[in-house]
């Protein structure tokens, strides 16, 4: 009788497709791994086909130098997007390339300049509140003065000596305040409006003042009038023939136009030095800088999108791309591969090892199980990441290593349940019929206990599988699993922390991973619900 003709194995199966959740999520999780098995044909830079010359090429399958497609007499390997773009397929139809999907491979840097970008400068015109101070003395009368024409109308020169009462009328609270502080008593910070019927309101402003060794000598005023525009506002430039840049919008701004009541006109000199400075813009960056329009103070800044890597999200890279340049859309679908060829392979070791060892102890038992419990006790009691630090460091990173290295710890756990299952399958009758037939020990282990012990193993792989893929990614993040530049979800997220306003890097490599291990969960609680020999009830 077959494992899958067996009518307890069938009832778990039934039992398993009942749960819905589980079953989809098992379909769907070796949907995802399939599509990634075939993430060359999905995401590469190497095409899929090639009819060069009347003659058929594979690429993908098969290596062919450089030199069968240029005659550069180079035997590396060719850079077929390079080779695409050439004469002798421009110009002759008979020659073409097919290439996959999405046309970027794992470990392919992108030219900053096949990206497509807004190509335009924005002047921002950003008003700046006006601000003035004075110094005033004990009798309150002004020994100095800094920009403060816009709030007197005098000039600062003229203020010298003058009262405090000639250019404002203060508060009560406000000149009990200045009385502290020359009378060297801590006091808050005090703010006070001043409104006026010709112009803007502005605030008076005194500082924290904290008790000192001796009483000030003189005191500072803030003045500080709100910006006479609540909203920046912009022209935006792109380039033209020749080096040259006009105007694609605000045209009103560029020509002259009322805003909030308040005139805005640019000289011919200001339109000049913006023309130059966003023409400059478009080859380098340049710094903010000030300007007066009509007496109001303007802070202006030129901006442009430059490819810097990492990248945004843009036409043809709908993922974004890492630091180096990397399409992450490619990266993910071939780390997705890799995560869980190495969370399989690493789940298919451990368990062998795990059954393997755990149900020599538990069938033989006495010094052989002693001796094995001990042994595994040592083992467990090894510092795991320490010891994969040391084996990086002396025998470098690898993919083969690194499963070595995780499988050697990893069958602990699964050995202590085979132990504890033969133990208790090996005194049951059926055994023991066995032993009286003379069946050899190898065909009573194989045949008739492992069957019967595998219940807790197989509820435990999809948990397993999850654990091997996060431990996978967590090793990667720490810089202590696979070796660069070989695509990881833990790498990228290792970049993110680097690149934290990279948001593409944080959303989408944490999205995948939490995905997968979801899915995984949920197969791993249907399994359970299938193998628990106890029947469904609810209390009434």
């Amino acid at each position: 009788m077959s494992l899958f003709s067996n009518p307890i194995t069938q009832k778990r199966l039934l039992r398993f497709k009942q749960m819905k959740r589980a079953y989809y999520s098992f379909w769907l999780l070796l949907f995802i791994y399939g599509i990634s098995l075939f993430s060359e044909c999905i995401c590469n830079n190497i095409p899929l086909y090639v009819h060069f010359n009347g003659q058929s090429y594979f690429p993908l399958i098969w290596y062919y130098p450089d030199d069968l497609f240029t005659g550069s007499g180079k035997m590396t390997r060719p850079d077929y997007k390079r080779i695409h773009q050439s004469k002798s397929f421009r110009q002759d139809p008979d020659n073409w390339m097919l290439f996959p999907i999405h046309p970027f491979g794992p470990n392919e840097s992108v030219s900053p300049n096949s990206i497509q970008i807004d190509n335009q400068v924005y002047v921002t015109f950003d008003c700046q509140p006006v601000l003035g101070h004075v110094q005033i003395t004990k009798d309150r009368k002004i020994y100095s003065a800094y920009q403060m024409e816009a709030f007197t109308h005098m000039d600062d020169k003229n203020l010298k000596g003058q009262p405090l009462e000639k250019i404002c009328q203060l508060h009560k609270t406000f000149v009990t305040g200045i009385d502290r502080r020359f009378n060297n008593e801590s006091s808050q910070r005090i703010s006070v409006e001043m409104k006026r019927s010709d112009a803007p309101p502005y605030t008076i402003s005194l500082s924290t003042y904290t008790r000192r060794v001796s009483p000030p000598g003189k005191l500072r005023l803030i003045f500080r009038q709100a910006p006479v525009f609540s909203k920046p506002f912009q022209i935006v430039f792109a380039p033209k023939n020749q080096g040259d840049v006009y105007v694609v919008a605000g045209h009103e701004l560029w020509e002259g136009t009322s805003i909030e009541g308040k005139i805005f006109q640019l000289t011919d000199q200001q339109k000049k030095h913006l023309i130059n400075q966003a023409t400059i813009r478009f080859q380098t960056i340049i710094e903010s800088t000030q300007m007066q329009v009509n007496d109001i103070l303007f802070k202006v800044q030129f901006e442009k999108e430059d490819v810097r890597f990492p990248f945004r999200p843009v036409v043809g890279h709908p993922l974004g791309l890492d630091s180096a340049g990397r399409d992450v859309l490619s990266r993910i679908l071939h780390g997705l591969r890799i995560s869980m060829t190495f969370g399989m392979l690493l789940v298919i070791c451990s368990m062998v090892l795990g059954i393997c060892l755990g149900g020599i102890q538990g069938y033989y038992g006495g010094w052989i199980d002693l001796l094995g419990q001990r042994m595994t006790e040592i083992w467990s009691a090894l510092p795991f990441l320490y010891i994969m630090i040391l084996i990086g460091s002396v025998l470098g990173r690898s993919f083969i290593l690194l499963l070595v290295c995780y499988g050697m710890f990893n069958w602990i756990g699964i050995s202590y349940y085979m132990r504890a299952e033969f133990l208790r399958l090996r005194h049951l009758s059926f055994v023991e019929a066995a032993q009286t037939q003379g069946l050899p020990t190898w065909r009573i282990l194989l045949f008739h206990i492992l069957p019967n012990a595998l219940t807790p193993i197989i509820t435990f792989v999809p948990f397993s599988l999850v654990g091997a893929i996060g431990a996978l990614a967590a090793l990667d993040y720490l810089g202590f699993g696979l070796p660069p530049p070989t695509p990881s979800w833990g790498e990228l997220l290792a970049q993110a922390q680097s690149f934290r306003w990279a948001w593409w890097l944080i959303l989408y490599p944490s999205f995948s991973l939490f995905i997968v291990m979801l899915l995984g969960v949920f197969i791993g609680e249907g399994i359970r619900n299938a193998y628990d020999p106890k029947p469904y009830c609810r209390m009434q």
